[in-house]
């Protein structure tokens, strides 16, 4: 998954942006700390202002509207041939649509949605504007992943909703992690928030950006007002930081280019309770 982009499978994350108090002061952080590129806002769509690197878009900006429900985040949209069908299966899978499925002129079809554990993603029925144009690579989304205290809830609402085939990562029992692959391959992970955790951290969906030096990127959100949650540190998929900007908004850089060690194995996720038990806790 690099390069440019060109179509999305169903399930396949296809967007991210970021919803932030202060486009303007955004614009500065992410312009500098990956080099994107801004243009102006669109009034049309509240000041949403879309982020391109090497002239292909890569993410956006949005600015905190007065009574919305989420704290300022990055959200992931995972691509649906049909958003309405999909909204469909959140209810019934024990989900809330917080956003019925709206047009965005001739852009696309969106939906906001909430898992029964609380973690907010969106969906994207790609119209003129199909999603990601450049990903994998430094500059570009690279990973994503719903990191939650309700892993069995998410692990029966995820491959309900998109066709997620679910492999789980072997290592000790504290790691709880599986792997969601579309068509075989692997577009997104499911972790079980750490222990270690810092207190009062809501479930989520962790967006990683590609960088060219992991190190170099997290001295520049230090430098820009941000601050690091942890790393930067090696592993078989590169070297990493959690990292929050200088409005609070959090994300992780990786330098795919300096991955140390082997890929840990997977296999067939563990048995666990139905789905219905899984979301109801019976």
């Amino acid at each position: 998954m690099s390069g440019i982009s060109e179509g999305f499978a169903e399930g396949e994350p296809c967007w991210a942006d970021a919803t932030v108090l202060d486009v303007d002061a955004g614009k500065r952080f992410y312009g500098e700390l990956f080099g994107w590129d801004f243009g102006e806002g669109s009034p049309e769509y509240g000041g949403y202002a879309e982020a391109t690197s090497g002239g292909k878009v890569v993410a956006a900006l949005a600015p905190q509207m007065a009574g919305q429900e989420a704290p300022p985040a990055w959200t992931l949209y995972f691509a649906s041939p049909d958003v309405a069908a999909t909204a469909r299966k959140v209810r019934e899978m024990g989900g809330r649509v917080l956003l019925d499925p709206m047009d965005v002129g001739d852009l696309g079809r969106m939906l906001l949605a909430a898992e029964p554990g609380g973690v907010i993603f969106g969906v994207w029925q790609g119209g003129q504007h199909p999603g990601f144009g450049r990903r994998g690579e430094p500059g570009s989304f690279v990973w994503a992943e719903v990191v939650t205290p309700d892993p069995d809830g998410a692990d029966a609402f995820f491959p309900a909703v998109f066709p997620f085939e679910a492999e789980r990562v072997v290592g000790p029992p504290e790691f709880d992690y599986q792997v969601w692959n579309v068509a075989g391959r692997a577009v997104a992970g499911r972790m079980a928030l750490p222990s270690g955790a810092p207190a009062g951290t809501p479930p989520h969906a962790e967006v990683y950006f590609g960088v060219e030096d992991c190190d170099a990127a997290v001295e520049t959100v230090r430098r820009l007002g941000g601050r690091v949650i942890g790393g930067p540190n090696d592993s078989p998929f590169g070297r990493v930081a959690s990292v929050a900007d200088d409005q609070g908004v959090e994300f992780t850089v990786i330098d795919q280019s300096a991955a140390r060690g082997e890929p840990p194995e997977t296999g067939l996720p563990r048995e666990r309770k139905s789905n219905r038990g899984a979301i109801s806790g019976t």
